[in-house]
């Protein structure tokens, strides 16, 4: 397949050193005291070698969280792009993406070519590149089970080498690369089915929005459509016209609990009825943030200060409903949430972007 997507870094997009609230989607964070665009795999390892550290990688900005005082290094901006089949047989194709390769515009590609695997992550902002690292996932589908391997650069031993999947350390929104340096993502390999149909359809919502059953298979086009109208109707696709959207999706990951603490939560959840769980291995019973936050008093709107609030559409994202926002004042919200929450069920919210130059 012909790299159509790939696009040429210029000259122009070597940014002069400002605010990094520009690069995110949630326009918050101070100045870099260098940025560096590296449009190649080539070009990202050179940056990296050759930067004064410290060193802050950054692609689409939409799972990050940079402090009101900036970054204090360099800044290197993963602008590569591109995209290519490197194995096929009849009933599969392995994809290549280089680690800028808006996401949405990969999952609409396989789309349209008929690889199903990815359709159910449609309308996700970022990176490709960005995703092995959190195991993007929604809507019963997650990246881990479509990734075959991420090349990486490796810091620590200057080497550059692909990681197969089973060493990533996949597990719920997780991975070896989340909140370590080692690692510099610059392509990922993804394995997807021929087939003009969705895999199973496993989430409850979508299912009852396709009007199927849990289970079923529809066509690939009508999965991404629906998912689109999903996440637009929660503030989850990006918008410029609308200040819900200036967020980092879902701040709080959903708590997996221990049944000790599961118990405690349905005892004092009691007179508000069951908390919506999903059980899994070893006792492990996941649990809804969004109901957590909702029923210990913050609901969808609920303000913060400085133009900070929830989404009007969704508790579990916070929003530069301004746009002029500042940092603290997000993870002050962010923080008096986490806070009732846990004086209120006993249960622990942890943030799921990524903090840098501050934290909660």
């Amino acid at each position: 397949m012909p790299d159509a997507s790939a696009q040429p870094t210029t000259d122009a997009d070597r940014a002069i050193p400002g605010p990094l609230a520009g690069y995110t989607t949630l326009r918050m964070g101070g100045p870099a005291e260098r940025i560096v665009a590296a449009g190649s795999a080539d070009e990202i390892v050179r940056a990296v070698q050759t930067a004064e550290e410290p060193v802050l990688i950054l692609a689409g900005g939409s799972n990050v969280v940079i402090g009101d005082p900036g970054f204090p290094g360099t800044v290197i901006l993963v602008r590569s792009r591109g995209l290519r089949v490197v194995d096929e047989d009849a009933g599969s194709v392995t994809v290549r993406v280089d680690a800028g390769e808006p996401w949405d515009d990969l999952v609409a590609a396989t789309v349209g070519n008929g690889w199903a695997g990815l359709e159910c992550l449609s309308g996700i902002p970022g990176s490709t590149g960005a995703t092995p690292i959190q195991n993007v996932g929604a809507y019963g589908q997650e990246v881990a089970e479509t990734i075959t391997s991420v090349e990486v650069y490796d810091r620590v031993e200057g080497t550059r080498h692909s990681i197969p999947a089973a060493d990533c350390g996949f597990a719920y929104r997780g991975s070896i690369f989340k909140y370590v340096d080692r690692w510099v993502v610059l392509s990922v390999d993804f394995r997807l089915t021929r087939s003009p149909l969705s895999g199973p359809v496993r989430y409850a919502e979508l299912a009852r929005a396709l009007g199927v059953e849990v289970g079923d298979q529809v066509p690939l086009a009508d999965a991404r459509a629906v998912v689109l109208r999903l996440r637009a109707g929660k503030g989850m696709v990006l918008d410029a016209t609308d200040p819900d959207t200036r967020s980092v999706g879902s701040f709080f990951t959903n708590p997996v609990l221990d049944r000790a603490t599961y118990d405690l939560l349905l005892e004092r959840s009691a007179e508000l009825g069951d908390p919506p769980a999903w059980p899994g291995a070893d006792g492990l019973v996941k649990v809804s943030a969004a109901w957590l936050i909702d029923k210990a008093g913050f609901t969808k709107g609920h303000p913060g200060t400085g133009g900070v609030a929830i989404s009007s559409k969704h508790t579990l994202a916070l929003t530069n409903r301004s746009g002029t926002a500042h940092t603290g004042d997000l993870l002050a919200l962010a923080a008096t949430i986490r806070d009732q929450v846990h004086d209120r069920f006993g249960v622990t919210l942890h943030p799921e972007p990524v903090l840098v130059n501050c934290a909660l």
